[in-house]
């Protein structure tokens, strides 16, 4: 048995979205502030629709959830030098955001579940001097949020959520990126609206956002913004903020507002095709799907499962193997990057910290997508190829 769908196509955009953007081509107004006269324009109406969908006062859209959360830290004033927590497990654009305003990335552990370690966090939040947490929902894992903001209250610890990956998740019913004082999300192909490249920053912090929108590069042109504001907290940002230059176009906002009008429909969907491939992995018990909490609902748009048995060789062979019978994964644990998937040990950027907890979880920690080109059949053959590729392989090591 074989797979012969790829795991990089998106799915088609919908014609709104198509009509959408020849109607901003035909116009060449592609600058966000260029058709000023003329009303806000298609940047200015994806945050006003963002952060009514999000249930967010304010919204920012920009170029890439990376800038997001670049703007998000110095917005709420981390310097160079100081320290910021976020996840050992993330991927390599939330630490890079932390050096890139020159701050240190401060790792805490991870669970088997592929969330952040409470008891850690709690314990590294004590002992060191970040006052900052770049919470990464990693793959769309979400940690006990209530937990969270009691320690955050607790600590005086500053929550920034990057939610790259948690799209219209929810906990307890509210939306990820509701809880700390800024959401950061993804437009990026692969997450759950597809811009290609872009970013959305939300806040119910005037002055966060305030800072922000002058700093993604408004020049004097803040007043055109769509989720922003009174004019009154520009007063100081506008001669304070450095300009940043990290502002989205008026093409990619205008091919993203048809998306979100159907992203909760996309949500449920997704759910259902991980939910088909979660169940087609149960029958080998060697194979390890991480739990979620009830309170918890995850867009599955990737799917995360472990094989603890597997030396790194295994690993290799369930790769090689699994992709020679059409089924795309990657491994956490390879001792180089690869693609887009790496782990800690090889930012070299990031001072060297010890962190076992993740190290045993990434070992042997498989990723793979879930694009919504896929319909139920085809997660029902994946799920079986994974497990005859996974029984294979176990069945090597013990002969």
């Amino acid at each position: 048995m074989t797979f012969d769908k790829p795991f990089t196509r998106q799915a088609q955009l919908p014609l709104d979205a198509l009509h959408a953007a020849q109607r901003v081509l035909s116009s060449a107004d592609l600058h966000r502030y260029q058709a000023a006269d003329r009303g806000l324009g298609e940047v200015a109406a994806l945050e006003q629709d963002y952060a009514a969908w999000q249930g967010a006062q304010f919204c920012l859209a920009v170029t890439s959830c990376g800038q997001a959360m670049q703007l998000a830290l110095r917005a709420v004033g981390v310097c160079p030098g100081d320290q910021v927590l976020t996840n050992g497990f993330t991927l390599a654009p939330v630490p890079g955001a932390i050096c890139a305003v020159g701050a240190q990335p401060l790792l805490v552990d991870i669970t088997d579940d592929l969330v952040i370690d409470l008891v850690d966090l709690h314990a590294k939040a004590r002992q060191s001097r970040a006052r900052v947490l770049l919470l990464s929902h990693m793959r769309g894992h979400l940690v006990d949020m209530d937990k969270v903001c009691a320690i955050a209250r607790d600590l005086k610890l500053t929550v920034i959520e990057d939610c790259a990956h948690t799209m219209g998740a929810t906990w307890r019913g509210t939306k990820s990126g509701n809880f700390g004082r800024i959401g950061c999300f993804s437009t990026q192909s692969y997450k759950h609206l597809n811009s290609g490249e872009g970013g959305l920053l939300t806040t119910d912090d005037p002055d966060v956002m305030a800072r922000a929108i002058i700093m993604s590069g408004s020049y004097m042109n803040y007043a055109n913004h769509g989720a922003a504001p009174d004019e009154r907290y520009f007063d100081n940002p506008k001669y304070d903020c450095p300009n940043m230059s990290a502002r989205m176009d008026m093409l990619r906002a205008a091919i993203l507002r048809p998306q979100l009008a159907k992203l909760d429909h996309a949500v449920d969907r997704w759910n259902k095709l991980c939910a088909v491939v979660a169940k087609g992995l149960e029958p080998l018990s060697a194979i390890k799907v991480p739990k979620h909490a009830n309170s918890a609902r995850r867009v599955g748009s990737s799917i995360q499962f472990r094989v603890p048995d597997f030396t790194a060789k295994d690993c290799q062979s369930f790769v090689l193997r699994s992709q020679e019978r059409g089924v795309v994964v990657k491994w956490f644990g390879d001792t180089a990057p690869v693609g887009y998937t790496s782990n800690y040990t090889q930012w070299r950027y990031v001072s060297s910290q010890s962190l076992p907890q993740t190290d045993a979880a990434l070992s042997t920690l498989f990723d793979m997508r879930i694009p919504l080109t896929f319909d139920i059949a085809d997660c029902e053959v994946i799920a079986n190829i994974l497990c005859e590729v996974a029984q294979e392989t176990l069945s090597e090591v013990h002969n």
